[in-house]
């Protein structure tokens, strides 16, 4: 049976009508950036849990998630008129393997996010790990419009911190706009706009693929890098793909 914290939660900031994120001061064991948590609230007596990445880095005073509502999913709409004060269940233990000391040695890593996939991205981006292991990170972030594009603001600032050491590639799918791609990732792969942009090749010699979000996506993507000899990562089998699946 799962162990659960309260937590009280700080701030609940609105991006769009359907996008939030949630600030929450809670006593929460020590976790891996790109880690997820089970967030719960009651309803109707039962305690109803979903699984959210982690957007903060570890030694961040707060805990953040990021989320859409699902209109027909019984917690994002509750969690969605959350107030500061307001309290909430947090499961101690927090899970996932979208971790880089799952990363065998490589030059360039790939970020590959959907919409609200890019939070463990971000987490592990405010680390050192990422800076201290890899020549160049890659930021692949799609969304269906620009006021889907949150975090800009602290990706500008890694930007601004780490030079061509990052590159960021938005691709927004539904609106134009002259900073990003207009088309999804799997056919930026496709037609080779996404490494034109970056200059470099996604290649099994020295890139790792990391992909979060939307399972259509994850799947057409890893079959793209299957083409090219990229191969899922294993423990016991080390590769050049890591997932992990919203929906």
């Amino acid at each position: 049976m799962a162990k659960w914290i309260e937590g009280e939660i700080v701030e609940n900031y609105q991006w769009n009508e359907r996008l939030f994120s949630l600030r929450i001061r809670a006593p929460f064991p020590e976790f891996k950036a790109g880690q997820f948590v089970r967030v719960a609230t009651e309803i109707d007596g039962e305690l109803v849990g979903r699984p959210y990445s982690l957007v903060n880095a570890p030694d961040d005073e707060l805990l953040e998630v990021y989320f859409n509502i699902v209109p027909e999913g019984p917690l994002s709409p509750l969690l969605a008129q959350a107030k500061p004060g307001d309290t909430i269940k947090l499961a101690e233990n927090p899970n996932g393997f979208l971790t880089v000391d799952e990363i065998p040695e490589c030059k360039y890593l790939w970020m590959f996010a959907t919409g609200t996939g890019v939070g463990p991205f971000l987490s592990i981006l405010k680390t050192d790990q990422p800076w201290q292991r890899f020549e160049k990170v890659v930021l692949v972030y799609s969304v269906r419009r620009l006021d889907e594009l949150a975090y800009a603001d602290l990706i500008h600032q890694l930007v601004e911190k780490y030079g061509e050491r990052f590159a960021f590639v938005p691709c927004i799918t539904r609106e134009h706009n002259v900073d990003a791609l207009d088309t999804r990732i799997t056919k930026a792969i496709e037609n080779g706009s996404l490494e034109q942009r970056v200059g470099i090749e996604i290649s099994a010699d020295t890139s790792h693929v990391m992909m979060c979000g939307n399972s259509e996506m994850i799947t057409e993507a890893s079959e793209l890098l299957k083409q090219r000899g990229l191969r899922r990562h294993r423990r016991r089998e080390p590769g050049h793909i890591t997932t992990e699946k919203y929906h």
